[in-house]
């Protein structure tokens, strides 16, 4: 009987020993260093803030400016695309002071993109084709020293397409200074509509020099409207008068 009594007590010590065990072992794996998680800022809306259920601010209720978004190739999130324009320094506001400017005679012979829809300008010399390469279509102007050149170009719109012809436009400019040098900014010098879209004329300052730029949005019957985009940097001024005959040639294929 002894030896009865000293197993049953044996075996009582490792269940005891097994309940206390599980006591301390967390119960699942997920809780193992497990530490307090804070919840990540939520972004900002078009409408303001995010609702919270701790109390409102006592100064305003306005974002603060570390929720503008910032100039660069991707949006902020939370901010539609309208939204990051109007907060980039880079592009002022077009207003109804900006002036139209008087379109020349369309150019009779011209470069056809079937792939954006339009038929555009083949400029005369020195302006020549070259490889289009990530563009449809490409004209180029010979190298300067400075290792820069005017050159024109279209494709299919690369940027999202909004209510407006007006504001596309205004997106398709901002996109336009991904080919201009870094700390390019925007002054306004034409803009009004044409036929299936809208146009616009600028200057692209940067440092001591400039370009003279201008974007056609049309609607070429794609799935896309088709872009066109020229700039001519100051070492190749002569050419700036090539700008008006782009956006006054630029058509639909038809």
């Amino acid at each position: 009987m002894r030896v009865v009594y000293r197993g049953l007590a044996v075996i009582g010590l490792v269940v005891a020993a097994a309940a206390t065990l599980v006591a301390v072992l967390p119960s699942g794996p997920d809780e193992v260093a497990a530490g307090p998680v804070t919840a990540p800022p939520a972004a900002p809306s078009s409408s303001g803030p995010a609702p919270s259920t701790a109390a409102p601010p006592s100064v305003s209720s306005t974002p603060t400016a570390e929720a503008t978004p910032s100039p660069g190739p991707s949006l902020a999130p939370g901010y539609t695309a309208m939204e990051a324009l109007y907060a980039d320094p880079r592009v002022p506001r077009l207003t109804g002071r900006i002036k139209r400017m008087s379109l020349a005679s369309p150019s009779r012979k011209v470069v056809k993109d079937r792939r954006s829809g339009l038929a555009v300008p083949d400029l005369p010399k020195p302006w020549k084709s070259y490889g289009a390469a990530p563009f449809t279509t490409k004209q180029v102007l010979p190298k300067t020293r400075a290792g820069v050149r005017g050159i024109f170009v279209t494709c299919p719109l690369p940027i999202m397409r909004q209510k407006s012809p007006r504001n596309t436009a205004l997106l398709a400019a901002r996109w336009t200074l991904n080919h201009h040098p870094k700390g390019s900014r925007i002054t306004w010098l034409a803009s009004q509509p044409v036929k299936n879209g809208w146009m616009l004329v600028y200057r692209v300052k940067y440092g001591k020099h400039q370009s003279r730029a201008a974007v056609v949005v049309m609607d070429g019957g794609m799935s896309k409207p088709g872009l066109a985009f020229v700039t001519v940097p100051d070492s190749q001024r002569k050419q700036w008068r090539d700008i008006s005959r782009v956006v006054a040639g630029v058509r639909v294929l038809g």
